[in-house]
């Protein structure tokens, strides 16, 4: 049934704590969609060409996403890499830098300089504990890692897109044993799996749950190059999991849109292969209201668990909380009105001098709308 409650219904602003940004012509082209998604605070991935390995490149990005959208918190990592030192931290925790994203190396957009030995940046990760810094883990294993050195084929451990998640999980659990005061966050969990590991550990592992992960499975990626991103949507239990987590109210679990945008043509596959990653930030609220309507009306999850006090702690509250600091400064600041079925996403978003196009998730389809109010 439609979630008419919603309609209406005034929120905060949203903290997207997971989005990809870009650079030059599509870094024009989607920050100033931030705040049309109902986001007014978001975390940066730092896996530019090149990746952002030092303080000062990390600033300089921050402040070229400033002058596009000043009314945007924009927190900020560093790519971690064999260039990030303790001493690195250190400066960094100073400058007001946030976090420290991990990439196992080769499984997603611009990480073939990811990691493929944790244990070989442990004086990283203490440091970071000391400095109360954020480690962001795209858990995945990627395709080798099983593998046997000086061996073949048949020694790996016949990782794929869709156990990759499941095969990381241990990595997680060693992590947070060695550090367990490190804040720690699995990104865009996309499997049961996942959401169970993330609640068995203590209090400073979290995870984020993205809006398109709530829609898809993989029956909808094969085939459908729009749909395809890193990790791969799983199976439909998998969507029930992270569905009930983003409904349960629990503080371990908040929104990362991953909105990862791609020029038109190497997602409709006229460029080759379709890239990793889904744009969704410039509905990235909608969305996810729309997918727990969605939800509802299929009676996966009920019209009772979809309260205001539960979007509030998925979309704005969790996430803030856990980040701390800087990441709370706009809460309460701002809030957003949801309209019932006002808008449609558009087909494509153009860069203003025509450089870019890209595709938006559930391009053509009717949504949400919202409306921003100044307290």
């Amino acid at each position: 049934m439609p979630l008419n409650k919603l309609d209406g219904l005034e929120l905060p602003a949203a903290a997207d704590m997971h989005v990809h940004l870009r650079d030059g012509a599509m870094m024009e082209t989607v920050v100033p969609t931030i705040r049309q998604g109902g986001v007014n605070t978001v975390y940066v991935m730092p896996n530019l060409i090149p990746p952002l390995t030092t303080v000062p490149a990390a600033l300089a990005y921050r402040a070229r996403l400033q002058a596009l959208e000043p009314n945007v918190t924009f927190l900020m990592s560093l790519y971690l890499h064999p260039d990030i030192t303790p001493s690195t931290i250190k400066e960094a925790k100073a400058a007001g830098i946030t976090g420290v994203k991990s990439y196992p190396a080769g499984v997603t957009t611009n990480s073939a300089a990811g990691v493929l030995d944790y244990e070989a940046f442990y004086p990283v990760f203490a440091e970071m504990e000391r400095q109360d810094m954020v480690l962001n883990l795209h858990g995945e294993l990627p395709p080798t890692a099983g593998k046997k050195e000086g061996g073949d084929e048949e020694d790996s451990e016949d990782i794929t897109v869709l156990n990759a998640e499941a095969r990381f999980l241990p990595t997680l659990r060693a992590l947070h044993a060695a550090f367990p005061r490190l804040r720690i966050i699995l990104e865009h969990c996309t499997t049961a799996a996942a959401v169970a590991a993330v609640r068995a550990c203590g209090p400073s592992v979290s995870a984020t749950i993205t809006a398109h992960h709530l829609y898809l499975t993989v029956d909808d990626v094969v085939g459908n190059g729009l749909h395809f991103c890193k990790p791969v949507a799983k199976l439909p239990a998998d969507r029930l999991a992270l569905l009930r987590a983003a409904v349960s109210g629990d503080p371990k679990f908040f929104f990362g849109s991953d909105s990862a945008p791609h020029p038109a043509a190497k997602k409709t596959g006229a460029d080759g292969p379709p890239a990793a990653g889904v744009f969704t930030q410039m509905h990235a609220v909608q969305l996810v209201v729309e997918a727990l309507e969605k939800a509802v009306e299929k009676k996966w999850i009920s019209e009772d668990e979809v309260t205001e006090e539960k979007l509030v702690r998925f979309l704005s509250e969790n996430g803030r909380k856990f980040y701390g600091g800087e990441a709370g400064e706009r809460e309460g600041k701002e809030t957003i009105t949801l309209s019932r079925g006002e808008e449609r996403v558009p087909e494509k978003l153009r860069h203003e001098k025509g450089e870019v196009e890209v595709v938006p998730f559930r391009r053509g389809e009717w949504t949400w709308s919202l409306q921003w109010k100044k307290a």
